[in-house]
């Protein structure tokens, strides 16, 4: 079931109209006659997760700790002498 109210009912009676929202209705404010407005119960997410379901999405590769060559490691440490160019 659906509830419609204008702004001024929905003002004086807020804390029913969310108590109706706990109990699953919808509330639809309006304005000058015009929806405008739609306050709705929040769906609890019941997916539980499932352990290793993105096993084999990534990989890490087996050079992922060894240095960077030198033409890429220049970006990422700051020594003295690229502070002076």
């Amino acid at each position: 079931m659906m509830i419609k109210v204008n702004t001024h009912e929905a003002k004086l009676n807020f804390s029913q109209l969310m108590n109706q929202v706990v109990n699953g209705q919808e509330v639809i404010i309006t304005r000058s006659g015009q929806d405008f407005a739609k306050i709705v119960p929040i769906k609890k997410v019941t997916n539980k997760r499932v352990s290793g379901r993105d096993m084999d999405a990534a990989w890490i590769a087996d050079d992922f700790n060894s240095p960077l060559p030198d033409e890429l490691q220049k970006y990422f440490v700051t020594t003295e002498e690229s502070n002076q160019e």
